[in-house]
Order: C-alpha cells, then sequence, then structure tokens
C-alpha cells in the first residue's frame, strides 16, 4: 500500500479524489492502492526546555545558556492531534511507500520530515511537489515524483530555522525577563526576544523615534510660470540641504529674474517604454492588499491560501515575481479559462503572446514560479477573496499587452543668471495601462505612474530659442518627518533587511538578505500585535510603551539588527541551495547565543534590584548599586 501524507485534511480530500481513494476511513481515505492521510500543521515540534533536563525548569541566569547536545522532537497538540498522529503512525507502519505531499516549501518539508520521524518510518519516501491543486498539476506531479533525498538541503533548511529560533527565543527572552523584567514570580512579565521578530520592532522604534524627535526645517522653493507652465529654478546644493534657506536669499533672486525674459534653451523629447506591474509575489501581493484594502498581512495570506485550496491560484509562499519557461505554453489555456470573466483577455485569445524575459526568467525562480491563476473558471469565491483574485489575474493579463509606450520631453530655460527645468510625460499609447481602466487605485498599485506625480503632466509645444515674460513665485515649504510605518512598508522592510528601495529590480536582487520569509512575515506582524509591542492607529503603526522599553533594554546588536538578522536569512537560503553546511551554522548558532546571554550576564546597568526586588541596577565610579539606596536598599557589588 502507498501511503500519502497531506498538509491538511481538505488538501488530503481532494488529493485522495484525484487518486480515485474515495472510501473514508477514520483519519483517511482509501483506495485504488493508496491510502491518504494527512497533519494538521505543526503536528511535531521541538522538544521544551525542561524536557530535555530538570535543570532547564526552572529559569535563572546559571543555567543559561540552554544548548541542548542534540535537539529532539514530541507530538505537539492536543487529543485531536494526538490521535491523528496515531493514525499516520499505524499507516505507515504497514507501508510500502510513503509520498510526501506537504506544503511544497521550507516548513512544509520540514513538518512532514519530522513526522515521518517520530512515527519511525522505515520504507522508501517520495515527494510530491507541485505549484497548484488543480486535477491536472496533482496527476503531473505523481508522474514525475521524486526521492526524498533530493530535499535534504531543503529539511536542512527548515531544521536550522527552528533551531535558531529555539536556540535565540529560548535562551534571550529568558536572559533577559530574569536580568530586566518588572514583578516577581507569576507577576513577573515575561519579555519575548525573537530571532525576527526583535528586529522587526526595532524598525517600528527606531521610525517612530525619528518621528517624534524630528526638527522641521523651513526652507524656499523658486519656480516660475511662463505660458501656464511651472518651472523649477536648477541651483546646485550639497546633498541633504536646501538652495533658499532664507526669505530674502528669496526675493534677492526674485528680484534679479523678474525683469528678465524667459527664454528657451533646450527642448527634448525621448521615447520610452513603461512595462506592466511585475507578477505577484507573496510579499508584494500583502504590500497592495494592504494599500488599497486595508488588509493586514495575515488576512491577505489566509485570503490566497484559500483561493489556492480552491484550486484559482498556484502556491502563494513564494518569493519570486517570475515564471519559468515551462510556463508559457500553458498561458492561452490559463487565459481561455479566465476569458469570460475578464473582458480584457478577449484580445490575446488567439493572439502570439510575447514572452518577456520580465517575466519568464528561469535563472529567477526555484521551487515555484509568482503567484498567477490556475485557469480554472473563478467561482465559490468570498468577497474578499475576489478581491484578491482580481488583482492576481489582471497582472498576469497585464503582462502579456503591449508596453505603454510614452513620449518623455525636458524643457530646460534661462531667466537672467538662474537656470530653470521642467518635465513631462505623455501617454502614447496606453498599452497595458487599459488592463486597469477600472482599476481607480492603480495608481497605489504603481506609485512610480502616479497621476498626481509632477512629471507625469503633458507640456505645451515649446521651441527652442522662444523668450518672453514670466512669474517668478517663491514658496516656503516645510520638511516633513517620515512617515509612520503601515503594515504595507513595514514588511517592504522586512524585505531589504530596513533598507528603503523603490527600485523593483534592486529589490528584487536584496530579498536573499530580507529577514524573515515570505511565509512568516505576517506571523511575525501578528506576534508584534499578541504581545502589546505595536498597535495600529488607522493604518499606522505605533511601538507600545512595552515594546519601546524592551528594544531599549536589549543590548546586543545582533537581536535588534535588521541587516544582521538579513545576512543570517541569506546564509539560511544558502544551505536550501547546498551551498553552505548546516553543522556549520549550527556551530554559529551555538557561538551567537552564547554571546547574547554573555552579554546580559556581564551587563548589570537597568536589571531588577536583586536585593530590594523594587529599584534598578545603576552604575556608579567602581560599582553596581541599587537606585533605591536613598531608601535603605544595602545591594552594592563592585565591577
Amino acid at each position: 500500500m502507498i501511503v500519502c501524507v497531506a498538509e491538511k485534511p481538505s488538501v488530503g480530500a481532494y488529493i485522495a479524489n484525484v487518486l480515485g481513494a474515495n472510501q473514508k476511513k477514520n483519519g483517511y481515505f482509501e483506495g485504488n492502492g493508496y491510502q491518504v492521510t494527512w497533519t494538521f500543521g505543526h503536528l511535531c515540534a521541538l522538544l521544551d526546555p525542561q524536557e530535555y533536563t530538570d535543570q532547564w525548569k526552572a529559569w535563572s541566569l546559571s543555567s543559561l545558556p540552554m544548548i541542548p547536545p542534540r535537539f529532539s522532537i514530541k507530538v505537539s497538540g492536543d487529543e485531536g492531534v494526538h490521535k491523528q498522529f496515531n493514525v499516520i503512525k499505524s499507516l505507515i507502519d504497514q507501508a510500502d511507500e510513503v509520498i510526501n505531499c506537504g506544503d511544497a516549501g521550507q516548513e512544509g518539508e520540514l513538518i512532514q520530515r519530522w513526522v515521518y520521524q517520530q512515527a519511525g518510518c522505515k520504507c522508501p519516501v517520495k515527494r510530491l511537489w507541485v505549484n497548484s491543486l488543480t486535477e491536472e498539476a496533482i496527476k503531473d506531479g505523481f508522474q514525475k515524483l521524486k526521492d526524498q533525498s533530493e530535499y535534504q538541503h531543503l529539511y536542512e533548511a527548515g531544521m536550522m530555522r527552528a533551531i535558531g529560533d529555539w536556540l535565540l527565543g529560548m535562551n534571550a527572552t529568558r536572559a533577559y525577563t530574569i536580568r530586566y523584567a518588572k514583578g516577581t514570580g507569576r507577576d513577573r512579565q515575561v519579555l519575548s526576544v525573537g530571532r525576527v521578530q526583535t528586529p522587526t520592532l526595532a524598525l517600528v522604534v527606531k521610525r517612530q523615534a525619528e518621528i517624534e524627535h524630528f526638527v522641521p526645517r523651513t526652507y524656499w522653493e523658486l519656480k516660475t510660470k511662463y505660458r501656464d507652465t511651472l518651472f523649477s529654478a536648477q541651483i546646485p546644493v550639497e546633498e541633504g540641504e536646501y538652495a533658499i534657506t532664507s526669505e530674502e536669499q528669496g526675493q534677492a533672486l526674485v528680484d534679479s529674474i523678474k525683469d528678465e525674459p524667459l527664454t528657451i534653451t533646450s527642448v527634448e523629447k525621448k521615447k520610452g517604454l513603461e512595462y506592466a506591474p511585475k507578477l505577484y509575489d507573496l510579499t508584494s501581493l500583502q504590500v497592495d492588499c494592504n494599500k488599497k484594502y486595508s488588509f493586514s498581512a495575515e488576512q491577505t495570506l489566509q485570503l490566497i491560501q484559500s483561493l489556492y485550496e480552491k484550486r484559482l491560484t498556484t502556491y502563494p509562499r513564494v518569493d519570486t515575481t517570475y515564471l519559468s519557461d515551462d510556463i508559457f505554453p500553458k498561458v492561452p489555456s490559463t487565459l481561455a479559462g479566465i476569458k469570460d470573466y475578464f473582458p480584457q483577455v478577449a484580445p490575446l485569445i488567439g493572439a502570439k503572446l510575447p514572452k518577456s524575459k520580465k517575466v519568464f526568467d528561469n535563472s529567477k525562480v526555484t521551487d515555484h514560479h509568482a503567484i498567477i491563476p490556475t485557469g480554472q473558471r473563478p467561482e465559490g469565491m468570498t468577497a474578499d477573496e475576489k478581491k484578491v483574485y482580481d488583482l492576481v489575474a489582471l497582472h498576469f493579463i497585464a503582462v502579456f499587452y503591449p508596453e505603454c509606450e510614452v513620449s518623455n520631453t525636458t524643457v530646460l530655460a534661462k531667466a537672467g543668471e538662474m537656470d530653470f527645468k521642467v518635465t513631462g510625460r505623455e501617454v502614447i499609447k496606453p498599452g497595458w495601462r487599459v488592463v486597469f481602466d477600472n482599476d481607480r487605485s492603480q495608481s497605489e498599485l504603481n506609485e512610480e505612474n502616479d497621476a498626481n506625480d509632477e512629471n507625469a503632466k503633458s507640456l505645451p509645444s515649446f521651441t527652442k530659442g522662444e523668450s518672453g515674460p514670466h512669474e517668478p513665485l517663491l514658496k516656503e515649504k516645510t520638511t516633513t518627518p517620515p512617515k509612520y510605518y503601515t503594515e504595507a512598508t513595514l514588511l517592504r522592510a522586512m524585505e531589504t533587511a530596513g533598507k528603503t528601495v523603490e527600485n523593483d529590480e534592486l529589490r528584487e536582487a536584496m530579498k536573499e538578505n530580507g529577514i524573515g520569509r515570505p511565509s512568516t512575515r505576517a506571523a511575525i506582524i501578528e506576534k508584534l500585535y499578541q504581545r502589546k509591542y505595536i498597535v495600529k492607529q488607522g493604518k499606522s503603526l505605533r511601538a507600545t510603551e512595552v515594546g519601546i522599553d524592551l528594544i531599549h533594554t536589549i543590548i546586543s546588536p545582533l537581536l535588534k539588527s535588521a541587516e544582521l538578522t538579513g545576512l543570517w536569512e541569506k546564509k539560511l537560503r544558502e544551505i536550501e541551495r547546498g551551498e553552505y553546511a548546516a553543522q556549520d551554522f549550527l556551530n554559529e548558532l551555538k557561538e551567537m547565543t552564547s554571546g547574547v546571554v554573555r552579554d546580559v550576564k556581564t551587563n548589570k546597568a537597568g536589571m531588577l534590584c536583586p536585593v530590594c526586588r523594587q529599584g534598578l541596577v545603576i552604575r556608579g565610579n567602581t560599582r553596581y548599586g541599587c537606585s533605591r539606596w536613598r531608601e535603605g536598599c544595602t545591594y552594592a557589588e563592585p565591577f
């Protein structure tokens, strides 16, 4: 008998139907030589500290760092979880072969491998790897099963991620809670520290501090109106500085040119192309859904996961915006499947479709391609699912339309000794833009093409050498602070390790160093809400007093740095590709963990007084003491 293990009951039921295993049993389906069962998410987990040794049961600095000689797993969950595990184990015990039908990603591989290990699986294991749950994809996947060993590096990366989160999370949380948390015993507040959540919180705290400490600066802009067109003065300045810093300076410039004619010195027109928006990876879909519909990252993940399970879209937990070459021959049938729902498809039916390197690039695709429709009839969706589906479908349709042809105009002018400039853009042929004609928020999805952009306007026809009167205008401006993070901008910051990157190509290149993975970032943000480290005000994310205090308390740069955490993520990806040894990474993890604990142990300032448990330890010239020494606390310790 061949035993198939799916990621969840609904997926198991569908795979069973495709395989013809139609006899429903207790916890599995059977038939046609197959038994199809399923897990419930993280069915197995690493042991808790006290399950390794009694010495780690009590929270104390002397027991840290906790580094097990060998990590072990357990079945983790309620009675229902244990019951399902026993079903899986009994089937595996009698199996001739097991097929891993779990979620086709790092986390899914880890979940399944741990279940097989805990069940004592001895028979051969094959891997089903599909990009969608359509009947065609599943049948094709079963024709191309691979041996489990081919996914060993993927499993090792997932295991190192889990071990890394355990080592740093368990040790840093205990160390900082013991040393710095307020209260005692059961009333002591736990300071939760995590490998990804803490640098993410640090981003929010840092941005909030920048806003709160922002000092506005006043400056002036000089423009002049000529033929109902505003030209901007071109005054050389150092980066970060402003050309006109006083009204008197600005007025003097106005006086120097107001009686001089404005002469057009150059008119340059360049034709250009604007490419369709990229296909979606999970992060960009979460960003757009947050901007357009105010969906949280977690909400968008649940919606696109549901669309995947309804076989309407492809695998969602992806970090690429490209398709592999083998998808191109399937595009006509995918478009045909959705043509009755999207009139924009009609011009593409029967036409020769372009195969752009900006869409199809095998070098940019590893395990999965970008999120696209499967071509199944888009029915049975909730209102929110339809919003997400429409975004995915319209982006897919748009990439097969012609580029948008534009004319970019740059006009230079001179008045007296002052240079002026104006730019404009005119759409000659809309191309892919017609796909989004009914999408009033397209400017939000493509900020670089925002219709309110000063450079997006068309200009009158200017001729080099023409001259005439103009109207100088001096406008007072004030610098504005950076904006609070929204979920959309925080997701982008996590993707680029805290760096502000607008360029799509550069952002794509930086994904390897992002903090977290597309599949986990939503959960990290949710954890910050749950632990009351951040709150949402409108769309803005604000750090709470608890969250700010935690970041200020943490002394280890490793725990707060998005950049360092991003480098760690890069190594995990290298393990996945077989370019870095898991054991070397594990050794680094142990060293990092020991360093974090050592930093806390050797730094006493800021900790709760060990004598009175009310004051805080402060540092004097030669010793530590309690801040309540005036109230009679006797704590003192040299350093």
